[in-house]
């Protein structure tokens, strides 16, 4: 599967999917466009999905005919649609929620890991990378590299709140901001 596999740009053109799923506010996010993949990251889509039912329709009629083809809905929490599939050599992950995208905890989360990565130094994006290496998810990684304590899902979302100083204070707190590391590891 993973041998010879376009980038994932191209895998999302030639599908076509982003035009596909336009009426429902695609966007692109997660470990590829952060740069942060790992074999068999998948190509992640979060979606506006306010009429499920539609979106639904739409994903059963156009991916159905793929490879590992799944589709179901979640009982809570505003009842997401998830699709699942492979094509072009990726896994993709379609997430449609009622709740617009920028409301969504999967982009609010990728927003704060793409300002942290910004921010941070080599030795920060290396320190990740090695996690999720040894099978971290993203959201772990990026909290233990960290230092954050509790929840690491709700410990990066209360990193939204900071302004790009405040970034650079956490990161440099934790010993990953300017050229190198300031910590031993």
């Amino acid at each position: 599967m993973m041998a010879s596999r376009p980038a994932f740009e191209t895998a999302l053109a030639r599908l076509g999917i982003l035009k596909t799923l336009e009426a429902f506010d695609p966007h692109v996010a997660g470990t590829l466009p952060l740069g942060i993949d790992i074999p068999g990251s998948d190509i992640d889509i979060l979606c506006h999905a306010p009429a499920p039912d539609r979106f639904a329709s739409l994903l059963w009629r156009t991916y159905a005919g793929f490879t590992d083809f799944s589709l179901r809905q979640w009982r809570g929490n505003g009842r997401p649609i998830i699709t699942t599939f492979e094509a072009e050599g990726w896994p993709f992950e379609i997430f449609g929620s009622p709740q617009p995208v920028a409301e969504q905890l999967g982009w609010r989360h990728f927003k704060v890991e793409r300002r942290l990565l910004a921010q941070g130094n080599s030795a920060f994006r290396d320190k990740v990378m090695a996690l999720r290496h040894v099978g971290a998810k993203t959201e772990p990684a990026f909290a233990q590299v960290l230092g954050l304590e509790g929840d690491p899902y709700q410990a990066l979302l209360d990193l939204e709140i900071l302004d790009d100083a405040g970034l650079r204070k956490r990161l440099a707190a934790a010993g990953y901001l300017g050229g190198a590391s300031l910590r031993a590891h």
